[in-house]
C-alpha cells in the first residue's frame, strides 16, 4: 500500500540512536519530518543528514525531523557521534516500518527509498516524495516549501 497525501499517517513506534522509544503519534501537535534514507555513512545520506542538524535547514517551530534507515541503533550513534547530527536518527533493521509507508527498494530490497514524509499536526500525511534514483539528493527546497504551508 503506497503512502499519499491525506492518508493518516500509520502510526509506529522505533528505538533512537540513545535506545530510547520514539513513537508517531506522541509528536501529535507537531509536524514530523520522517526521512528515509538508505545507510548510515553513505555520502549523499551524510551531506543531507549533516546539512539538516549544521544548516537548520528544517528548523521551524512545531516540526521535527528524524531519520530512518536500517541501520542498528549502535550504527547511529556512532555516525551522529562523528558527524555531528543532531536530530534522532531511528533504526528500522527489518524494514518494518519502511514497508508500512511502502519504501523499500524495489531493486534493493534490502534498504529504502530515499524519501521524505510530512505528517502534520493532526497525524495526516501532507507531502510525500520518493527520490527514484537512490544516488540523488532529495529536494530540500520542495520540503522546507511543504514545511512552511503547514505553518
Amino acid at each position: 500500500m503506497a503512502i499519499h497525501v491525506g492518508d493518516t499517517a500509520p502510526d509506529f513506534t522505533l528505538k533512537t540512536q540513545d535506545d530510547k522509544e520514539w513513537k508517531l503519534s506522541a509528536q501529535r501537535g507537531k509536524n514530523v519530518v520522517l526521512m528515509w534514507y538508505p545507510l548510515d555513512w553513505s555520502p549523499t545520506c551524510e551531506k543531507e543528514n549533516c546539512s539538516i542538524s549544521n544548516d537548520q535547514t528544517f528548523s521551524f517551530p512545531n516540526a521535527v525531523v528524524v531519520g530512518i534507515s536500517r541501520d542498528s541503533m549502535w550504527s547511529h550513534r556512532a555516525w551522529a557521534k562523528e558527524r555531528g547530527i543532531k536530530h534522532d536518527l531511528l533504526a528500522d533493521p527489518m524494514l518494518d516500518v519502511t514497508k508500512k509507508y511502502d519504501l523499500q527498494h524495489p531493486a534493493v530490497p534490502f534498504i529504502s527509498h530515499r524519501a521524505t514524509v510530512i505528517v502534520d499536526k493532526q497525524g495526516k500525511v501532507a507531502f510525500v516524495q520518493v527520490q527514484e534514483k537512490t544516488g540523488e539528493a532529495r529536494d530540500m527546497a520542495a520540503v522546507v516549501a511543504a514545511l512552511k504551508k503547514l505553518g
